[in-house]
């Protein structure tokens, strides 16, 4: 199935530089509604004639649209995958990615202006991995891609690329899914809402309205320390931190509670805490997050056999082995109850779920066999 897209302003053709698309008005899953939707994107390489070059790379949770340098002078996050030359060879592929409904690099999201021309804020609504599946579709047509060669994405991006294939499997000649299964488990809804409860219960988060004003960074830092708890595996802490003391600080050296010094694994979390504060919005965030609670693939379309039964995509499933947060078990789950009986493929990283973004790399030679050859 095919929709239309409304307002179609594409600008710019430079490779790794965002472009901007409307795709009109939003009816959403959950009951809300957003009267006007702008997609944030980048492209590398060129559309072939007949559109069949084209690649959709979905980002993870806080991941941006900039998968690969292109044109521009900062690095990508997979650039072991994407580029001239790589795997996803961007001198034969026409690749996309697409900053997600909700998101804070360009696309619609709380903090973008609501009709009255105040941010949304508190009043934007509960957008699902299907809502922003139907958007891209809209930025697919606009761009002329009637199927996409592939969809690929890791952690939050895997979820979105199985949405992709069971909601047009017309549209999804091929899909590599990795480090997530096909649904968000209760254990990953629990470290979700820890995270966004962080966040609403920083003084300075005003229900969501904070734009103008103080913002919620504490609370921000800390979901970032909670999440990336999760990013990384026990033994790699232990390896780096140990029980070491920060350099210049005593943990254990304190008249009063509030006076001791830092073990070095809390210096580490306290830096990422500061810096996605300094890159992220909060709102966007919890936004995200609450999609990701809504990743489950058989909601609304029976068991999980019944739900891919649909899915006429060729199918890469990949998890990383120490990972804690989305186990190898529901990457397993997910390749068996897929048509025709799928291996997964393995990538040996012992830093834990992250090993899909740093050790990507592992994985080139068996995806450029399957569906880059």
């Amino acid at each position: 199935m095919t929709i239309a897209a409304t307002a179609i302003p594409l600008s710019g053709t430079q490779d790794g530089t965002v472009k901007y698309v409307s795709v009109g008005g939003l009816e959403l899953e959950a009951g809300g509604f957003l009267p006007e939707v702008l997609l944030a994107y980048e492209t590398w390489g060129r559309l072939n004639a007949d559109a069949s070059n084209a690649v959709l790379v979905e980002h993870a949770l806080t991941g941006s649209t900039h998968v690969a340098r292109g044109e521009s002078d900062e690095e990508g996050w997979w650039e072991q995958l994407v580029g001239p030359g790589a795997t996803i060879d961007t001198d034969r592929y026409f690749v996309v990615s697409v900053n997600i409904v909700g998101g804070c690099y360009g696309s619609t999201g709380p903090s973008s202006s609501a009709p009255d021309g105040k941010p949304w804020g508190s009043r934007f609504p509960l957008v699902t991995l299907r809502d922003s599946t139907v958007a891209e579709a809209r930025l697919a047509d606009a761009l002329g891609i009637h199927s996409w060669h592939t969809v690929v994405g890791g952690s939050m991006g895997g979820a979105r690329a199985l949405e992709w294939a069971v909601s047009y499997p017309d549209r999804v000649k091929r899909c590599a899914v990795i480090s997530i299964g096909a649904y968000s488990t209760a254990e990953q809804i629990a470290f979700a809402q820890a995270q966004t409860l962080a966040i609403r219960q920083d003084a300075d988060f005003n229900g969501g309205d904070y734009y103008g004003q103080a913002a919620p960074e504490a609370g921000l830092a800390l979901a970032r320390r909670i999440a990336h708890i999760t990013y990384r595996s026990a033994d790699e802490l232990d390896f780096r931190f140990g029980r070491n003391a920060q350099g210049g600080e005593a943990p254990l050296r304190a008249a009063a509670l509030g006076d001791r010094g830092r073990y070095q694994v809390e210096s580490y979390l306290d830096h990422q805490g500061r810096k996605l504060v300094q890159r992220f919005d909060a709102n966007s965030y919890i936004a995200i997050t609450e999609a990701l609670m809504s990743h489950d693939i058989t909601r609304g379309r029976g068991s999980l056999e019944d739900a891919l039964s649909v899915a006429t995509a060729k199918f890469f499933v990949a998890s990383v082995d120490s990972d804690r947060l989305y186990f190898p078990e529901q990457s397993h789950e997910l390749a068996k109850a897929l048509p025709g009986g799928v291996p997964v493929h393995v990538i040996e990283a012992p830093i834990g779920h992250d090993g899909f973004l740093t050790e990507i790399g592992q994985l080139g030679p068996q995806l450029r066999e399957a569906f880059f050859g």
